[in-house]
């Protein structure tokens, strides 16, 4: 008599899952369609950017003459300050849109000179903007304080370029909308899933075989991330091939990018589990998986970089998994990280990962 094989009883509920969820239209258009649509839009309407307009102060810059002081304390203007290597590293790869450089000339009746330097990465209207700011500020200044001087400062038309790779809007967009579609699915997906399982007594029928409860979830686990891992690839193939979404090493970068999206894929579904299990009937789960979703998908950096938050948002921004999952696939795709090169970010999904299956344990229901 042959023994009853666990394994093979959960890949048998694993593929009679996965026929289910494609043959939902539900699942395809929110796990596919969705976050497609945005994607088209804003790869479409692309026109290779940035996202913030931060600016540098070059190394041996003037900063004791009045168009520095004028222009330091603008709102418009974000000036990092760190370490030149990183100022480097960062106007390279278009995080820092310039850097400005004011410098008086051998004369002292004459102009200072303002000069800025940007990289391919830089959104060439950012640049454009900056130059405005600066000649605002100094026609201020002209008219307010030097009205029979020619002017205090001129800025330079011409902009020294650095080598850096071009940051599309596309590479900013696509990892949030990959983020968004993992998350829904895990969410409302699994939630749906075990809530329904529950309501039909499929559960209690499963308890009629020798399956143990554990292979049950593992093996309705294994379609869902299946089916949402095919999703990400094509997301990811539309994004690239259609849109020029970067991908530096090619397949190793895609390989990294699917190992981190089964990661937060795992910590999603636990969300989902959760909403299950607190769930009185199957209208109340939107509001619930919404709870989860929607703070997440408007300020995990989804669309604008959390760094356009106020302050005071930003350390609850900071927490949310989304956010460093969002953060972690932007430094996979454009520079090229590798997973232990984002270490940081994945330990807080795994930290993540722990407390929510810990809660999950607690209040999931089986009947």
């Amino acid at each position: 008599m042959h023994s009853y094989s666990q394994i093979k009883a959960m890949l048998a509920i694993s593929r009679a899952s996965l026929r289910s969820i494609l043959r939902s239209p539900s699942a395809v258009v929110f796990s596919i369609a969705f976050p497609l649509i945005f994607i088209l839009v804003f790869g479409f309407l692309s026109s290779g950017g940035n996202i913030n307009v931060k600016v540098a102060l070059a190394p041996k810059a003037d900063t004791t003459n009045l168009v520095y002081a004028k222009v330091k304390s603008l709102a418009g203007l974000k000036f990092v300050v760190a370490d030149q290597a990183t100022v480097s590293a960062e106007l390279a790869k278009g995080r820092i849109t310039a850097l400005i450089d004011i410098q008086p000339t051998q004369n002292p009746n004459q102009p200072y000179q303002i000069q800025l330097t940007s990289s391919a990465a830089a959104n060439p209207q950012n640049i454009q903007l900056i130059k405005s700011i600066l000649n605002a500020v100094i026609a201020n200044i002209n008219s307010t304080q030097f009205k029979d001087a020619p002017t205090i400062a001129v800025v330079k038309n011409e902009v020294i370029e650095v080598p850096g790779r071009t940051y599309r809007t596309i590479d900013f967009i696509l990892p949030g909308q990959l983020g968004f579609s993992l998350l829904s699915s895990g969410v409302f997906g699994v939630a749906f899933l075990f809530f329904n399982l529950r309501q039909q007594l499929v559960l209690k029928r499963f308890y009629a075989t020798p399956i143990r409860r554990l292979y049950i979830i593992l093996g309705e686990a294994l379609s869902r991330v299946i089916f949402q891992l095919m999703t990400a690839v094509i997301i990811i193939g539309i994004g690239h091939f259609a849109f020029n979404f970067t991908l530096v090493h090619g397949w190793i970068t895609f390989l990294n990018i699917m190992a981190l999206s089964f990661i937060a894929l795992v910590l999603f579904m636990g969300f989902g589990f959760i909403v299950s299990g607190v769930a009185k009937n199957e209208s109340t789960i939107p509001p619930f998986a919404n709870l989860i979703t929607l703070p997440q998908f408007l300020l995990a950096g989804t669309f604008f970089s959390v760094d356009s938050f106020p302050k005071w948002l930003q350390p609850f921004c900071n927490i949310l998994p989304l956010t460093h999952f969002n953060n972690a696939m932007r430094d996979i795709a454009f520079e090229g990280a590798n997973l232990f090169s984002v270490g940081n970010e994945i330990g807080i999904l795994l930290a993540w990962i722990v407390i929510v299956y810990a809660v999950a344990y607690k209040i999931f229901k089986w009947e």
